[in-house]
């Protein structure tokens, strides 16, 4: 800011430089013309008089006529003199008067104006350096309150739109809108956004794999049907492409083909850094994977011998029930309740789904895990685990802290629309087993 004020005052002094003199210089050439206009003036009137003296010396004028014209051009001299005033007194009372008004308006008050609209109407966050803008900007944004900003998004996402009715052909544009979309988690339109760029760039994995992903959210999180047939599309064109690694490991894990899940992870391990946090969430996924594969296999399931057992022994192997909850045993998880606020009970009808979800406080708005009940069986309890991850990569386990929230469906989409109830739960890290949330306001 203070170099700009600096150069500002710069270009001030020198367009000064430029007008002062200018106005000084007009004052002072009007009293040298003045002047010079006198004195030939007086001149002329001294030629006169000579003449007027050799004419009496020659007798061609007696000494009244004399006297007479000599009167004559004396007064007309004083007349003269006294209608333009003291040419010297004019000059001084010209420069110095007409000089100091022009110089004080042009050197303060102008300046001054200017800088002073510049403070009412302007804006001065322009003067900040790019990382205080930004702060300062996203500080506004967030006193602003989150209902204003969601209303700014919309209206950007929606000129958006309606630029590329007029563009259609700009690819960018709509991967744009995609991912706004995605992160406004309007997934119906996310997807239908990504199917015109998928019919536009065709041989895109990116494209094939952001489609499925979509395809998934508004499928309850399933990579069943076609979003499987848009991975097997994009892993024909790039076979190493890490999203649709991460989704076929995925797809072959909600089917229990673990050892398949297993093959496309490991791939994935070998496309991505090391150090990343999403290394060591696929890692993670491998080593459940392994060993739900594992217990598929019957090595996990030990040999119990009855305690008055003879050479041929009774052999009991648990439960599936049992098994189930040891394989959910370790895995990072978060439970608690759901209750819906008494003013909003004659809202719900039997037809109703409840979904319960969790994100992250802070980053991406996709849901880490989202679990599918009746809203008639409300209040509920939920518990939300690693295992209901959409990807591998997004799991609860990738950040520490997470928002909790529950939403009544109307239409039984997991997507939010106009007439649900919602509520959601403070920031909770994980591993919290007593989330209470109420539902307690209706999605406008």
């Amino acid at each position: 800011m203070t170099a700009f004020w600096v150069v500002a005052g710069i270009f001030i002094v020198v367009a000064l430089l430029f007008v002062i003199p200018v106005l000084l210089r007009g004052k002072r050439n009007q009293s040298r013309e003045q002047i010079e206009r006198q004195a030939a003036n007086i001149t002329i009137y001294r030629d006169q008089l000579a003449e007027l003296d050799r004419d009496l010396r020659d007798d061609t004028l007696s000494r009244e006529q004399y006297d007479s014209s000599k009167q004559e051009l004396q007064k007309r001299m004083l007349l003269d003199l006294s209608e333009n005033g003291d040419p010297v007194a004019t000059s001084f009372v010209s420069t110095g008067r007409y000089g100091v008004v022009a110089g004080v308006i042009v050197t303060l008050i102008i300046p001054l104006a200017a800088i002073y609209l510049y403070l009412v109407i302007g804006d001065t966050r322009g003067l900040l350096p790019q990382s205080q803008l930004a702060n300062a900007t996203q500080f506004a944004q967030n006193e602003a309150g989150g209902e204003e900003g969601h209303i700014d998004i919309n209206s950007m996402v929606e000129s958006l739109a309606a630029r590329l009715k007029e563009n259609p052909e700009d690819i960018e544009g709509w991967v744009m809108l995609g991912r706004s979309y995605a992160i406004m988690e309007r997934f119906d339109d996310a997807s239908a956004t990504y199917a015109k760029l998928v019919q536009m760039v065709p041989d895109n994995p990116q494209f094939l794999s952001d489609y499925a992903d979509m395809l998934a959210m508004i499928n309850n999180g399933s990579l069943l049907g076609k979003p499987a047939e848009m991975i097997t599309r994009a892993l024909a064109i790039d076979p190493n492409f890490p999203k649709a690694l991460a989704l076929a490991g995925t797809l072959e894990f909600e089917q229990d083909k673990f050892d398949q899940a297993i093959i496309y992870w490991e791939r994935l391990l070998g496309a991505i850094p090391a150090d990343s946090k999403l290394y060591k969430s696929v890692s993670d996924s491998i080593e459940q994977a392994k060993s739900l594969a594992m217990r598929g296999k019957g090595e996990s399931a030990p040999i119990q011998l009855t305690e008055n057992s003879n050479v041929g022994t009774d052999v009991t192997e648990k439960s599936p029930s049992v098994e189930k909850q040891e394989t959910s045993a370790g895995v990072p998880s978060i439970s608690g309740s759901v209750t819906l606020d008494p003013s909003l009970a004659d809202k719900i009808s039997p037809s109703d789904t409840l979904f319960v979800f969790a994100r992250a406080s802070q980053g991406p708005k996709m849901p880490l895990a989202i679990l599918r009940l009746n809203a008639r069986d409300i209040p509920v309890s939920f518990k939300l685990d690693d295992n209901m991850a959409m990807t591998p990569a997004m799991k609860l386990s990738s950040f520490p802290e997470v928002v909790v929230g529950a939403r009544i469906s109307k239409t039984g989409q997991a997507i939010p629309a106009s007439g649900d109830l919602e509520g959601h739960s403070a920031p909770v890290k994980i591993g919290d087993g007593d989330v209470s949330i109420t539902i307690d306001h209706v999605v406008p």
